[in-house]
């Protein structure tokens, strides 16, 4: 079961940036894409470079399909799967996001007990 966060306002968010947010104690690197009226949510933290740095990442797409590059060492992540582009057996959290009157919210997975 997924449990929503409301994190922000739209409005809130840089055009073509990321910035992150806090949930459950958790960094969360958001993604504005105006052109598509899309937000992204991925965890902040790069596995390669050990650091919570993805919000500060250049975002684009390849081949039609949007990702983030960690600006530690470039490596690509999938911003709706959170797979490691240039190594498939590495992914990071990709989270559900929703926009209801101009606001954001993220969806976090119910811990198991």
């Amino acid at each position: 079961m997924t449990i929503w966060f409301d994190v922000c306002a739209v409005e809130d968010l840089q055009p073509n940036s990321g910035v992150c947010v806090l949930v459950q104690n958790q960094q969360i690197a958001l993604f504005y894409l105006p052109a598509t009226e899309s937000v992204y949510a991925v965890h902040n933290f790069d596995p390669f470079g050990l650091a919570n740095v993805l919000a500060r990442g250049l975002i684009g797409d390849i081949g039609g399909q949007p990702m983030v590059a960690s600006p530690l060492y470039k490596q690509h992540f999938h911003l709706t799967t959170g797979e490691c582009l240039e190594d498939s057996s590495v992914r990071i959290p990709a989270y559900p996001v929703r926009i209801d009157n101009a606001r954001v919210s993220v969806g976090i997975p119910e811990p198991s007990v």
